[in-house]
């Protein structure tokens, strides 16, 4: 309690110092404040790949079939990925501060309730809790950043920073899950975030303050919006998994397939014709670098989400790591997406946006292909570590220039909204394209498996091994060809200057597609 009432009288001083005060202590904690900001971002990114490692032991301790266990992932990604334009107009609408406590508050306690889960349905709700309270949370990250520092080379450090975090956290989450399954149990992948919640929410009090804002209308929140694109992509996920496992042809994947894309129809007129406040008001893709950033990352996160699973699947199954020594196994991953990050942040001035996403995305997909020599013969320093490596230099080199190129040019009351895009662009590549990969993948197992069978030469287990070795690796080739797709887009960066109109706002800007930044 001390700590909270220290923050109460620290707030009010500044109230009796004035708004000139205040102003030089946000100055003088910048520092802290991007803190704040990456440890939500952390926590957020972190729960998407934290339990695969551990699935496992959880499907033995709850009961799941194999089946169900996909909803431990599923549940998270969905809801987060779903949600998240929600989250950036909650964000832009409420206040940074206001919703960035709110999302911390819900992630924490639907962790605390995952990790005392001993139902399978309580599980499951207890992810998708935590995918709404991350996609509160994510957006209001970027938001703080965007708002607290000025456009240029200080706010491109601040993103290099944030940046490494957000892809850091994705490849970290393996290490983590595997230490702390192994040392502990399962559940504490979930007590984990608790402490770290409780601690962030305290700081956020005495240090975060609230932008001042101009008194507007109330405004109604889109939630029609929301649960339709949810909707559409949960559809679209599904009849993925249906078609690796009961046909592409079969009635009910078409079935899936028709209405997830009938949802995509009906979400973009109800945004366009009768949502009163649109989520994403269609106009923001007049401007060129967002539409562009966008699709790159959809295609970037299609491309790098499936090889973190692949790659769990492969070393635990197949090379027999157990869950410490695959979690081991990625931390120089993570130190490549942090090294990746942190270059891009500091290049992106001398030579702008579009050669690193150019140039981030290839690197990926170099490392995918080197992926292709993968078998039950493989070691970890022969066959994994330069492609992984690679694959997340790669990704840390894209993500910063990403981030800058989708929210430069847009204005600070619509922060939210761009970071939403983005960060939801990033995980609805990275839902698809783990179940369509994953799809792909047990097709060539099954096919593979058959055919070594009908040789006579294995035994089922032989060639259950042999097979899912192949078929990891051609789908990780077709991976590298979604990375070539995220870098052709980014070269359509380029070209001349364009004025647009901002969205609900007569304000002309000229936005420059190859963005070199100014003061860097």
């Amino acid at each position: 309690m001390v700590p909270f009432f220290a923050g109460v009288a620290y707030r009010q001083s500044l109230k009796l110092r004035g708004t000139s005060a205040l102003v030089r202590t946000i100055k003088e904690h910048k520092g802290l404040i991007l803190l704040l900001a990456c440890i939500g971002q952390f926590m957020v990114i972190l729960d998407v790949s934290i339990v695969n490692v551990a699935l496992p032991d959880i499907k033995s301790s709850l009961g799941f079939t194999d089946a169900q266990l996909q909803w431990v992932v599923n549940a998270y990604t969905l809801t987060f990925a779903g949600l998240l334009l929600l989250g950036g107009r909650i964000a832009d609408i409420f206040g940074r501060r206001k919703v960035f406590m709110i999302g911390l508050g819900v992630f924490t306690v639907a962790s605390l309730l995952g990790a005392l889960s001993s139902d399978r349905g309580v599980l499951i709700f207890a992810r998708a809790v935590q995918g709404l309270g991350g996609a509160i949370l994510s957006p209001a990250t970027l938001t703080i950043v965007t708002t607290t520092f000025s456009e240029g080379k200080e706010r491109a450090k601040a993103l290099g920073v944030w940046s490494a975090v957000a892809g850091g956290g994705a490849a970290a989450g393996a290490l983590l899950g595997g230490v702390l399954t192994d040392l502990l149990n399962w559940r504490w992948i979930f007590f984990i975030n608790i402490p770290i919640g409780i601690g962030a929410t305290v700081l956020t009090f005495l240090y975060l303050s609230e932008l001042k804002r101009n008194k507007e209308p109330k405004v109604s929140l889109d939630v029609i919006g929301s649960i339709l694109i949810t909707f559409s992509v949960t559809a679209l996920v599904y009849a993925l998994v249906e078609g690796g496992s009961i046909g592409w042809s079969n009635s009910r994947t078409v079935l899936l397939f028709v209405v997830s894309g009938l949802s995509l129809v009906y979400f973009l007129l109800h945004e366009a014709k009768i949502a009163k406040n649109p989520i994403v008001p269609l106009g923001l893709f007049k401007l060129r670098t967002l539409s562009i950033s966008n699709i790159t990352m959809f295609f970037v996160g299609g491309s790098v989400f499936a090889s973190w699973y692949f790659q769990s699947l492969f070393m635990q199954q197949i090379l027999g790591y157990s869950p410490l020594k695959a979690g081991l196994a990625f931390v120089p991953q993570t130190l490549a997406i942090v090294v990746g990050a942190q270059v891009s942040s500091r290049l992106v001035g001398r030579v702008g946006v579009r050669p690193l996403i150019v140039l981030g995305p290839a690197i990926t997909a170099i490392g995918l292909i080197l992926f292709s020599g993968i078998s039950v013969h493989s070691t970890y320093l022969g066959s994994l570590f330069l492609p992984s490596v690679l694959t997340t230099l790669g990704v840390g080199t894209t993500f910063t220039a990403l981030a800058i190129s989708a929210t430069s040019g847009v204005r600070k009351d619509q922060a939210g909204l761009a970071s939403g895009l983005l960060n939801t662009a990033r995980q609805l590549g990275g839902a698809v394209g783990l179940a369509g990969l994953s799809a792909l993948a047990l097709s060539f197992t099954t096919s593979d498996t058959k055919a070594l069978l009908a040789q006579g030469r294995y035994s089922f287990h032989q060639a259950s091994l042999v097979a899912a070795s192949a078929g990891y690796a051609r789908s990780l080739e077709i991976s590298a060809g979604i990375a070539l797709i995220a870098a052709a887009f980014g070269a359509t960066l380029g070209g001349r200057q364009q004025e647009v109109k901002c969205p609900n706002n007569e304000e002309t800007i000229t936005i420059d597609p190859t963005l070199e930044v100014e003061g860097a």
